[in-house]
């Protein structure tokens, strides 16, 4: 089974239906953040380039079925069209009568760009008959919104039982790229760092990278259940109490692998960053709450990150959205930087991160996908991928 390229298809005068991912921040009928549109911009391009017809479909937003004002496309149009200095015809609809009338009217090189597709409930309950009319649309369907490919929605994987030109556009080509290099053939020695709130979200790729791994890096919210798991105080911090017989039995069966912090940033209330103290996890409070990693465990962490060679970081290191408690993180991701290694970020708050703090270019790959790139470095398939498999 394979899966077709952009580079694959010729796309002249052919109406190409582009599924990409423009779930983006609007305020004021304005995308204030363009960095989806802009990752599209080479599989579009390639496309107008070679004189194909684009028709552009996205989601945004949360409407749950219905038509909501503030989460219509003209905004995303309107900025596609500025970074493609190229007319963008922003429809009313996403499938139709009067959508499949004007896509049939487009002329080679015509971009046009359907409303919302979650304006219809059919799109999330990946319904036959919602992905039949979209699939009428195009004559080849092109997947380039990996951040959506863990959904098995119309537009993503219900549609491409009906149209049989299907492939992946540039974005989904690199996510794969670097993302399968990071786990199946890394240089050693390679090091994962895992944070984030909850050790629930993280068990999965533990499982899958274990035996791949040199050894695996605990910070963020989820390093709390494995201090109590290990029998340590860990007061109001974050705890998943249902997860710590699974923590128990990962610490039983991987444990020399599993680097937990010595030493925890705390405070008495998250609202109270006066309050911020660090203190060793065996001197840990009854009374307080733990919110980054600690300074004694920054240096341990950076000592390792600088010998490796492959570094997977899927997690930040404490609540990084608040400047008080950002050190942890913003340590992590220079040691990072400064390691001659192969640097994977595996999307969601990490590279929300990542960008925060201006390491936008500094490592080798920042997976666009949350979602998608935990279930892929997990070893789970994605329907949006193995749905545009063929037997060619």
């Amino acid at each position: 089974m394979s899966i077709k390229i952009v580079d694959d298809f010729n796309f002249k005068g052919k109406r190409v239906l582009l599924r990409v991912d423009f779930n983006v921040p609007i305020s004021k009928n304005r995308v204030t953040d363009d960095t989806r549109i802009k990752r599209a911009l080479k599989t579009i391009r390639k496309i107008i380039d070679a004189g194909g017809r684009l028709v552009v479909m996205s989601h945004l937003g949360r409407p749950k079925g219905n038509i909501v004002k503030e989460y219509m496309m003209d905004p995303v149009g309107e900025r596609l069209s500025t970074l493609l200095k190229h007319p963008v015809k922003k429809l009313t609809d996403s499938i139709g009568g009067e959508v499949e009338k004007a896509v049939a009217a487009m002329k080679d090189r015509d971009v046009i760009l359907l409303e919302n597709l979650r304006f219809h409930p059919g799109e999330k309950a990946n319904d036959e008959g919602f992905a039949k009319d979209l699939a009428k649309l195009g004559d080849i369907y092109i997947n380039d919104a990996f951040g959506t490919t863990h959904r098995a929605h119309a537009s993503i994987s219900g549609i491409c039982k009906f149209i049989e030109n299907k492939g992946m556009g540039y974005l989904i080509q690199k996510e794969l790229e670097n993302l399968s290099k990071a786990i199946s053939n890394p240089s050693l020695p390679f090091l994962a760092i895992l944070g984030g709130a909850k050790v629930s979200g993280k068990i999965d790729l533990i499982n899958n990278i274990s035996n791949k791994v040199d050894q695996i890096l605990i910070g963020g919210g989820m390093m709390f259940t494995f201090l109590k798991a290990n029998g340590y105080e860990i007061g109001n911090s974050l705890l998943e109490e249902d997860k710590l017989d699974l923590a128990k039995k990962l610490l039983d069966e991987i444990g020399n692998k599993l680097v937990i912090p010595t030493d925890v940033k705390i405070v008495d209330s998250i609202d109270n960053p006066d309050s911020l103290r660090i203190v060793k996890i065996e001197d840990m409070l009854s009374d307080v709450i733990g919110i980054d990693i600690g300074s004694e465990t920054i240096k341990a962490f950076e000592s390792k990150i600088l010998k490796a060679k492959t570094v997977l970081f899927n997690g930040p290191m404490g609540i990084f959205e608040k400047s008080s408690y950002a050190e942890g993180t913003i340590k992590i991701l220079e040691a990072i930087a400064r390691a001659k290694c192969v640097s994977i970020i595996g999307g969601g708050d990490s590279a929300a991160a990542a960008n925060k703090f201006g390491f936008e270019n500094v490592f080798t790959h920042i997976s666009t996908g949350g979602g998608a790139s935990l279930e892929f470095l997990s070893g789970k398939p994605l329907p949006g991928i193995e749905s545009l498999k063929s037997e060619d």
